[in-house]
């Protein structure tokens, strides 16, 4: 039965045929890989070995698992198969074509869909006005304006006074005596 090994810390440098001469001294292989990413086609710094025999992939891990590789020590174990409950790092979505672009913008009035898993949208009605055109339904009382003065009681001005000659009565507070009660 054939065991996969998993080569981590790889350089970033390293080919197909270094790993596999690498690995060569061990047994022999029936299987290498190296994964490249989607959206930089660069390589991902691990791999993925496979021996026919289980001793030797033992023997590989014994011999590699921390031993230098073009300067860098390698991480070798035994593959485990990708857990599905397990959650995964996000990436931010690829940059992706879905097919032949769909229009932009399509006529309100026509039923077809630009997608055939979408329904159609219905037209429903005219354009509306501007938002600054519309009559606004809730207006409050005095909304940012000042306030109106009410004008009630009464008012005093220099106009009423009836003698300006005559002398204002004041009451002396700081004496605390009243002039009548002298």
């Amino acid at each position: 039965m054939s065991v996969r090994l998993f080569v981590g810390n790889l350089p970033y440098d390293a080919t197909e045929d270094e790993i596999k001469s690498h690995f060569s001294s061990v047994g022999n292989l029936s299987y290498v890989f190296v994964p490249i990413d989607r959206e930089t086609g660069k390589k991902r710094g691990f791999a993925f070995v496979e021996f026919a025999d289980e001793a030797q992939a033992q023997e590989a891990i014994r011999q590699f698992n921390n031993q230098p590789f073009k300067g860098r020590p390698l991480a070798v174990n035994e593959a485990r198969a990708r857990d599905a409950s397990a959650p995964r790092p996000l990436r931010p979505p690829a940059p992706y074509s879905r097919g032949p672009a769909a229009p932009a913008f399509t006529d309100p009035g026509s039923m077809e869909s630009p997608r055939g898993d979408r329904p159609a949208r219905k037209n429903f009605g005219p354009d509306a006005k501007p938002a600054r055109a519309r009559t606004q339904k809730f207006k409050p009382d005095a909304g940012k304006k000042s306030f109106k003065e009410k004008l009630t009681g009464q008012i005093f001005g220099t106009d009423d006074e009836d003698d300006p000659n005559a002398e204002t009565e004041i009451d002396n507070f700081a004496t605390g005596v009243d002039e009548e009660e002298k």
